[in-house]
């Protein structure tokens, strides 16, 4: 299965994650790039032309899904299952805290 997401820094687009069968990707946009007043999304993924890779979702993306009972929420509302990292990513990420927003790309 392939999914994606538009990922957003301060409402822009900036990048897109994706997950298929070997691993996962992050792929900054080509214009956010040019911009030299353009912030990395994260200090573990600098701005580069080339997509990151990873087998395990990327930690900094990893860390912005919600843990605890506002899990347990997310994981009953829309039945998701705690190790689907990428699903969790997905619909629980849109509005999250902090300067960073994924919005799901319909499936591929």
């Amino acid at each position: 299965m392939n999914r994606s997401g538009k990922v957003y820094l301060k409402n822009k687009y900036c990048g897109t994650i994706s997950e298929n069968e070997d691993g996962y990707y992050f792929l900054y946009d080509q214009n956010y790039l040019t911009n030299e007043g353009n912030q990395a999304v994260s200090m573990t993924l600098p701005k580069q032309g080339e997509a990151y890779h990873s087998k395990t979702l990327f930690a900094f993306f990893d860390g912005l899904i919600p843990e605890g009972w506002l899990l347990d929420i997310a994981e009953k509302n829309w039945k998701l299952n705690h190790r689907d990292r990428m699903g969790l990513l997905l619909y629980c990420c849109r509005d999250c805290i902090g300067d960073i927003s994924v919005i799901k790309n319909e499936e591929l």
